[in-house]
């Protein structure tokens, strides 16, 4: 692994964080705590709670389990793209892509 390799590896991981925490603490902050009033006013019911109410306690946690797939998936990515993967995965990999091309032919 040459150093500018592991350099953009690394700029690109503090990207992908810092872009999820920042859609983290807008859900969080913003719709429970921020613009409550306003999506209770404006947004249809949930249920029998107000749209305010049900995004502040269900809302944010919905999007945090979203965010923590993406995190995951964006992550992988990245390391394949960057030959971060451990022996695990390439052999899965290459298990899968086995098995596919025998079922085509």
């Amino acid at each position: 692994m040459s150093s500018t390799n592991a350099l953009k590896h690394r700029q690109a991981c503090l990207y992908i964080t810092l872009a999820i925490l920042a859609i983290w603490f807008l859900v969080s902050l913003g719709c429970s705590i921020l613009f409550r009033d306003w999506m209770d006013q404006n947004m249809p019911q949930v249920g029998n709670a107000q749209f305010g109410f049900w995004m502040s306690q269900q809302g944010s946690i919905i999007c945090f389990v979203l965010l923590l797939i993406t995190y995951a998936v964006l992550m992988y990515r990245l390391d394949s793209k960057y030959g971060y993967l451990d022996s695990r995965h390439e052999s899965s990999d290459s298990v899968d892509s086995a098995d596919s091309a025998e079922s085509a032919e």
